[in-house]
């Protein structure tokens, strides 16, 4: 049951996303940082951790998921260094995840060529 209320519910967050992209002249780009923002504002209020509990992956993949790891990685780092907290706490929480996409991306820019669009 876990896996489909994590399907169920990050497919409407995609499925959100993709309306927003058809029906509004919002960039991307523009609609991926919303989401990050979102994520942050949610988890900053406490509305996200249990949409997260709930939903498990459906919930933390999406970027609103990410969102919600750098509003809880501050908060932690402020309890914890107090001010200084505030500049390290997103970094330290988001580390793995951005290192493994680098890591990731380097070895696929190694394994592959580009190749040219126009043919």
């Amino acid at each position: 049951m876990q896996y489909l209320w994590a399907f169920i519910i990050g497919g409407l967050l995609c499925a959100a996303g993709q309306i927003l992209i058809d029906y509004t002249k919002l960039t991307p780009a523009r609609i991926l940082v919303s989401y990050v923002v979102t994520g942050v504002i949610l988890g900053g209020i406490g509305v996200y951790k249990p949409l997260v509990e709930f939903a498990g992956a459906g919930a933390s993949v999406p970027l609103t998921g990410f969102g919600y790891l750098l509003s809880k990685g501050v908060r932690e780092a402020v309890d914890e260094s107090g001010f200084l907290g505030v500049f390290t706490g997103g970094l330290t929480a988001g580390a793995a995840g951005i290192t493994a996409a680098m890591v990731m991306a380097l070895i696929i820019s190694l394994l592959f060529r580009p190749k040219s669009k126009s043919a």
